[in-house]
Formats: C-alpha cells, structure tokens, sequence
C-alpha cells in the first residue's frame, strides 16, 4: 500500500470514528436536551399562575378544546390546574398575528373569569419595539392582570381600558384582541372546562 493510500485510510477511519463518537454522545444527551427542553417549556407555562395556586401537574392532563379558531386568534392548547382537587385556572395556548409574525401567548384565566397572568412564549415582533413586549422592564403586560370580559378590551385610544405599548399599536392591538378572545371562549366553555375532571 502506497503512502497516498495510506493516508486516504487514515483520514477514512478517523472521520468514521468521529462520526462514530458524535453519534454515540448525541444518542447519550439526546434525552437530558430534551427533559431539559420540557422543564423550560414547563416553567415558562407555569409562571403565569400564581405560587401556590396548584397542586397538580397542569401539562400532564391536555383538555379538549372545541371551536378554537375565534375571532381574532386560534387557541392551540388548553389544560386545567387544580388544588385540592378543585379547579385554581384555566390555561389556554393562543396564537395571534402581530405585525411582523404569530405572538404565541400562555393565558391564566381563575374559575370566576378573571385573567391571572400572561406570558409571550414566542414573538417576531420588531426590535424596541413589539419586541418590548418580552422585556422584564416594561411591565405592559401586567396591566390585565385581573381583568374580567366585563372590561372594555381595547386600547384608551380606542376607547378601552388599557395603555398602549410605546410604538407599537399594532402588536397591542394584537395582544388585547388574543386576551378578549380567551376569556369569552372561558365564559362560553365555563362548564366543560372546569368541570370535565369530575368525569376524568
């Protein structure tokens, strides 16, 4: 065997082996990445109930939601927290059109029609501006907090109760119409939401 043949072989067997290697370590980490993955995913879920307010496993147990495509956005999940074994919150998925793409957001919503909290899961929205929705600092989001369908969900602009996001109209818009939207599908599906685990 000649040298250039050789050295053909070696840098075949070198790059097998580390394909080899990489194959091996990915197939060992691929589970941790991925209960990773479900624990972020979890923790971003969760936050929007309050400490304390559940003692079940709320993303273990999905609800059938029927009717999901509303008005102004589509709901993509819906699951049940309890305490005690008596429903604390509904939490519901929603997907609605910003200006520069789908805002996905985690809405709690308490038995009494309340909204609990809010969180963006996924934006595209533009920097410093929409984008700012997800920024610790702003707080914009946290004035729903408490909010029923009785409220006046539009922009003070429009007449409604809420403020709006510096500079970004449209996103706000976006937001309020996804919030409105949840709580009249809650109202209309009071029962079969908070009452579907007395047949589970």
């Amino acid at each position: 065997m000649n040298r250039t043949a050789r050295g053909v072989l070696l840098v075949v067997v070198v790059g097998a082996l580390s394909l080899g290697m990489t194959l091996i370590w990915r197939h060992w980490t691929l589970s941790a990445i991925q209960q990773a993955e479900q624990q972020l995913q979890s923790r971003q879920w969760l936050s929007v109930l309050p400490d304390s307010s559940y003692d079940n496993q709320p993303l273990q147990a999905p609800l059938a939601l029927r009717d999901t495509r509303l008005p102004h956005s589509e709901l993509l999940a819906g699951y049940r927290a309890t305490l005690g074994a008596s429903p604390s919150a509904i939490l519901l998925r929603s997907q609605v059109q910003g200006y520069a793409g789908p805002i996905i957001l985690a809405i709690a919503i308490a038995p009494d029609g309340r909204l609990l909290g809010i969180r963006v899961l996924e934006q595209k929205e533009s920097p410093g501006l929409g984008a700012r929705l997800i920024d610790p600092a702003v707080h914009w989001l946290e004035q729903f907090s408490g909010h029923a369908q009785t409220s006046r969900w539009a922009l003070k602009r429009d007449q409604g109760d809420f403020d709006q996001l510096a500079g970004a109209t449209v996103t706000s818009r976006a937001v309020i119409d996804a919030l409105q939207d949840a709580l009249r599908y809650f109202d209309t599906h009071r029962t079969a939401l908070l009452e579907e685990s007395a047949h589970e």
